[in-house]
């Protein structure tokens, strides 16, 4: 029988350590995999580091995949500070997409600006009332935050399932139930074949930087993770805190949604989230909830997933087997994550030691 300790002695060159052998172990074991399926394991290696950074157009891709990990991951982070498990990022992902796109669909009159502006405020109001209502009732009825947030998206999803097949369907589409696509005047501009969300993005990792580790907002977050009585015999009002702040995690959330809708997408789908808002708990927590690690953690997600989509390509294998294969690096990965933090340690019990206790 074994136990499990959180490790209080571990040094910086041995955390390194760990991970370095948790990325050897990836390559050793995802190697395995490649060969039984019949493909050199170094010609899918440097398929997936060539289908991020072997042209502009492919590194691009990549950058537009990390921006909606960037934001979501930043405002998770806000939440498990106060340690308020926020696994509702997608559907509020999802809301705020769905409020752009009401602007954006039945206000494209609106001068470009204007209109922009608009979508954006819509957007981040509704993700952060969406985060709200499993927040008020943890604090007035104290649910359990994770099935409300988890429930949440449910809902969220339904929602736009109805609207896409049913009030908001293009009738000019032919098929499937689509929504139109977004006007020009809708559509976010773009800065080296990027739309803006990507300055953004920087710009909220610096923000968000100087927020948790240098305002009086950003320690009270922090205090309350650590101790709501603490917090409480300290003065804070902590009610209001956890509020405000599950708000803000939501409306980085809704920001996401407006970036999907108008600059990647130019429409609303269902599926807009496409499972940003729980890779985002992954990098996050890879991440430690730091600002600036978040963008790195996510970068490399980004990187994984957009080499995994080239090497289907390629390789003319099927989807599958791309995910398997990014499923066993973050296999290893988290696994190291796990072993930093803490160690197993195997319980000796003997008959000697059990009549002693009973005497």
């Amino acid at each position: 029988m074994y136990r499990v300790i959180k490790r209080t002695d571990l040094t910086q060159k041995q955390s390194v350590l760990f991970r370095i052998i948790a990325v050897f172990g990836a390559l050793i074991a995802t190697s395995i995999f490649i060969m039984i399926i019949g493909f050199n394991p170094i010609d899918v290696y440097v398929s997936m580091l060539d289908g991020s950074f072997g042209s502009t157009y492919r590194f691009r891709e990549a950058i537009i995949q990390a921006i909606p990990l960037i934001v979501t991951s930043l405002g998770i982070s806000v939440a498990f500070r106060m340690k308020f498990w926020n696994i509702g990022a997608e559907g509020q992902i999802i809301m705020g997409a769905f409020a752009a796109s009401y602007f954006a669909l039945y206000h494209s009159n609106l001068p470009t600006g204007l209109l922009l502006l608009v979508m954006f405020v819509s957007a981040v109001i509704t993700g952060g009332i969406w985060s709200l209502i499993p927040a008020y009732f943890k604090a007035r009825f104290g649910t359990n935050e994770t099935l409300f947030t988890l429930m949440m998206n449910y809902i969220a999803q339904k929602f736009l399932m109805y609207l896409q097949y049913g009030p908001w369907r293009d009738p000019n589409a032919l098929g499937a139930g689509k929504i139109a696509l977004f006007s020009d005047n809708a559509t976010l501009p773009e800065v080296f074949g990027i739309h803006i969300g990507w300055i953004a993005a920087i710009v909220l990792v610096l923000l968000m930087y100087i927020f948790i580790n240098k305002t009086k907002r950003g320690y009270e977050i922090q205090v309350i993770g650590e101790s709501e009585n603490t917090a409480r015999y300290a003065g804070m009002n902590v009610k209001k805190i956890i509020l405000s702040s599950i708000f803000l995690s939501g409306a980085l959330c809704g920001m996401v949604g407006m970036f999907q809708v108008s600059g990647v997408n130019h429409t609303l789908s269902y599926q807009v989230a496409n499972g940003v808002g729980f890779t985002a708990i992954i990098t996050t927590w890879l991440a430690g909830l730091s600002a600036p690690i978040i963008v790195i953690a996510c970068f490399l997600f980004a990187v994984l997933q957009q080499g995994g989509t080239y090497i289907q390509t390629a390789f003319n294998i099927h989807s599958s087997v791309a995910q398997i294969l990014q499923g066993m690096i973050l296999f290893f990965v988290l696994g190291s994550e796990f072993f930093v933090q803490y160690k197993l340690i195997r319980k000796r019990t003997t008959e000697h030691t059990i009549v002693k206790e009973v005497a």
